[in-house]
């Protein structure tokens, strides 16, 4: 039996088209600058995020890492929510590469807002870590895929203006909030210092994430990505995919947002459910009944075809995609409601 996979909007295969168009890409020695098509992505997405410059990176934890070390110094700290990947899923990766420590802040499923993060901001003072850097996250991955509106960020890109403080975006499904808000990419481009655009989970490209910034940031990214061995050569088959993905498979994600609506409204009268957490975009996170435990019920799943994962004890994620079809979100939903425990 074939399993129908919602562990994750990264396990996408290429599709025909794009692998074609992966195949013919013009390429080039990227270190050297030489990458027809790396630049031409680059190009692309800073045109459409309004920003000056970008740099293609092997993954989205790379281009966030190397933002993080542009916008800090050693005793600096970062202000994010709880939940960020930023602090969660990368190995630690601010401490390691930035020396900076990180201030956690407590959002209503991952959001920020002003009134949270201006107490937070520290007095300049030798007791305290320098507040110098933001990192907001879109959507939220542990917020069930939650959205900030450019109504939420820019009253925070104010307050950083106001401190000092440079905003960065954890861009991970940004594209996924863009189709549910209707906001406009370009928009994002006045708001923040630096986005990270993620190519390889929603719009289903095999690999990459590009860093958006100003020119002299992206001067700097450059040589952190040598450093942390980023340098990649003939990279335009990669990028290829990603510009593939823009053209072709942004409007399509209302389809996922379709799917992942129609599995949260299965679950809500699911017996082995006991809460799930609004639906906006393509993840669903639900918590299961008492006296159940998240992993068990997986595995009752996976003998009915269907793969998941958990976020704790008690909560089980589904992240809908590219290779999920309406057939099976059907097939799903009958395994939803035939599953009794």
């Amino acid at each position: 039996m074939s399993k129908i996979d919602f562990r994750s909007d990264t396990v996408t295969k290429p599709t025909a088209e794009m692998l074609e168009a992966m195949m013919g890409a013009k390429v080039g020695d990227d270190v050297f600058g030489e990458d027809e098509t790396v630049n031409a992505l680059e190009e692309k997405l800073a045109a459409l995020f309004n920003m000056e410059a970008a740099m293609f990176c092997p993954s989205g934890t790379m281009s966030n890492q190397i933002a993080i070390k542009c916008y800090t110094q050693p005793m600096d700290e970062v202000i994010c929510d709880q939940t960020a990947h930023v602090y969660r899923y990368e190995g630690g990766g601010i401490a390691y590469n930035s020396l900076a420590s990180v201030r956690l802040l407590y959002g209503d499923r991952g959001i920020l807002t002003p009134e949270l993060i201006e107490p937070e901001i520290n007095a300049d003072n030798i007791h305290y870590p320098n507040s110098s850097l933001v990192v907001l996250e879109n959507t939220v991955n542990k917020g069930g895929g939650k959205c900030y509106r450019l109504t939420d960020i820019e009253p925070i890109h104010h307050l950083c203006a106001i401190k000092g403080l440079n905003l960065h975006l954890d861009g991970a499904r940004i594209f996924n909030a863009l189709v549910a808000t209707g906001d406009k990419a370009a928009a994002y481009g006045k708001y923040f210092d630096g986005i990270s655009v993620c190519l390889s989970k929603g719009l289903g490209a095999p690999v990459g994430s590009v860093f958006l910034a100003s020119r002299e940031t992206i001067k700097k990214a450059r040589r952190i990505r040598k450093v942390f061995g980023g340098g990649m050569r003939q990279a335009g088959f990669l990028a290829a995919a990603g510009i593939y993905a823009l053209d072709h498979h942004v409007n399509r994600l209302a389809v996922d947002h379709a799917h992942a609506k129609a599995l949260g409204d299965s679950l809500k009268s699911a017996n082995f459910v006991s809460a799930v957490m609004p639906v906006e975009t393509n993840i669903v996170l639900f918590d299961v009944a008492e006296g159940l435990k998240a992993e068990s019920v997986v595995k009752q799943l996976e003998q009915k075809g269907i793969l998941c994962n958990t976020t704790s004890e008690q909560t089980i994620r589904f992240v809908t995609h590219l290779d999920i079809s309406s057939g099976m979100i059907d097939q799903t939903m009958n395994a939803i409601s035939t599953l009794h425990l």
